[in-house]
């Protein structure tokens, strides 16, 4: 029995209001749209068709230690051949070549949009839905088109830079659920600032974007506050963020405007002006802090709440470790050696991720937890499993909604411990190696 096969005998019945796993989660007209952008929805039929190949950069994914045409294999991804042999590894690649990474970016940000807005307009603070943006970097393979199109680090030192390609990449995120809206990615060189720019549009009305230090950028934070309503933003002051008090709301509290250097202003031809309020404060074992928002009513929006929200900001910081230390198994690089493909494949990486996210969700909202209360760790696990249980031949009839409602009971048993308050400053205990990194293959050829 065909995977797909097998979720179609899911009833409604089992788990309320949603099916029981990945495929329920994903509109068909999706997939469909998403094929169509490559020309991929053909009816002629191949041993691995387009769903199916879109099906196969998740399963990527989800089975990392996997080699690609076992995951095909465990997955039961592949047409039945009149030979009965597995689809071979060339196959494999020809088909994500066919498929190529649109598909898979349209696939990610249409269910991302759907999901994550859903999740944070569930989960909202005072009225207002909570985002959080910021970058990360992620190594791909030592090819030589992947350093041609993304590059890496320049030298540094004794350590010469990055040993590989590597890709920059700024996501934003519904902070209390970790579900991914979108993301954007690309060169080495490219900056967060740079790519965040097209991720601000996404956020839509009645929000609140949580977000490091590094993106108080005056004149975006400003275009970003006039392009809408009841769209807010809330970072933390920079050392050298200057700041003119207006009017005080209170102690610690006040009114100020954000202020650009003479020069700087004029370089950009900045007219604008950005008015903000500025709470200032200090946590135990900490430097004192000033955090900067435009949720100017200090009546409607307490500062002693807005320092604690503030600090969910590192939900997302969680959320990038989930990807690449457990999703990921901190493997030093992905799997695709060509651009697209590695386009492809971290929209793939994406789109695994919000579904485990997805279903840990469900899952918290049925033991009346909130969703970052479930283990990453685990539910991840026991849902690797559990793909690979349903997907070993033969598939009895019957057996697929039995197992399926059984891995939603058992997430429910992940449950973690309310979270211990940080007492000490982060901070980096180890110091990087003192060994001089091993040249790449470009490097070792000049």
């Amino acid at each position: 029995m065909l995977l797909d096969e097998a979720f179609t005998l899911v009833p409604q019945t089992l788990v309320p209001a949603d099916l029981a796993l990945f495929r329920s989660h994903i509109d068909p007209l999706w997939i469909e749209h998403a094929l169509e952008l490559r020309g991929t929805a053909t009816v002629r039929k191949r041993r691995l068709p387009g769903e199916q190949v879109i099906w196969l950069v998740v399963g990527m994914a989800l089975l990392r230690n996997q080699s690609i045409e076992r995951v095909a294999a465990m997955l039961d991804l592949a047409l039945p051949s009149t030979s009965g042999e597995l689809v071979a590894k060339s196959a494999l690649s020809q088909a994500r070549q066919r498929l190529g990474s649109e598909p898979m970016e349209y696939l990610f940000q249409i269910t991302g949009q759907a999901w994550a807005h859903k999740s944070a307009d569930a989960h909202r603070w005072r009225g207002l839905a909570v985002y959080g943006l910021d970058g990360t970097t992620l190594r791909v393979p030592d090819s030589e088109s992947n350093w041609d199109a993304f590059g890496g680090q320049a030298s540094n030192g004794d350590r010469n830079g990055s040993a590989y390609p590597t890709v920059r990449a700024v996501a934003l995120m519904a902070l209390r659920s970790h579900l991914l809206v979108d993301m954007r990615f690309g060169a080495y060189k490219c900056s967060e600032l740079a790519l965040a720019r097209e991720l601000w549009e996404v956020l839509p009305e009645k929000s609140l974007a949580i977000v490091d230090r590094n993106f108080l950028v005056v004149p975006d934070l400003q275009a970003f506050q006039s392009a809408g309503t009841d769209r807010y933003w809330l970072t933390r002051a920079k050392k050298t963020t200057k700041l003119k008090t207006l009017r005080r709301l209170g102690k610690n509290d006040e009114i100020v405007e954000v202020q650009l250097a003479p020069d700087y202003r004029r370089q950009i031809a900045f007219t604008g002006q950005l008015i903000a309020r500025a709470i200032r404060y200090q946590r135990k074992g900490h430097p004192p802090s000033t955090l900067v928002t435009s949720l100017l009513d200090a009546s409607r929006y307490p500062a002693k709440e807005l320092v604690a929200l503030y600090h969910e900001r590192w939900e997302i910081e969680l959320g990038y470790d989930e990807v690449k230390t457990h999703l990921l198994e901190r493997e030093e690089s992905i799997r695709s050696r060509t651009p697209d493909g590695v386009r492809q494949e971290i929209w793939g990486i994406g789109l695994a991720y919000n579904l485990v996210r997805l279903e840990m969700e469900r899952a918290a909202d049925e033991a009346g937890v909130a969703p970052t209360r479930i283990s990453f760790v685990n539910a991840l696990a026991l849902i690797r499993f559990t793909l690979m249980a349903i997907s070993t031949p033969p598939l009895a009839p019957g057996t697929a909604p039995k197992q399926l409602a059984g891995m939603r009971s058992q997430l429910k048993l992940l449950v973690l411990p309310p979270r211990r308050e940080r007492g000490s400053p982060r901070e980096v205990k180890i110091k990087m190696s003192n060994y001089t990194r091993k040249k790449s293959r470009r490097e070792a050829a000049n």
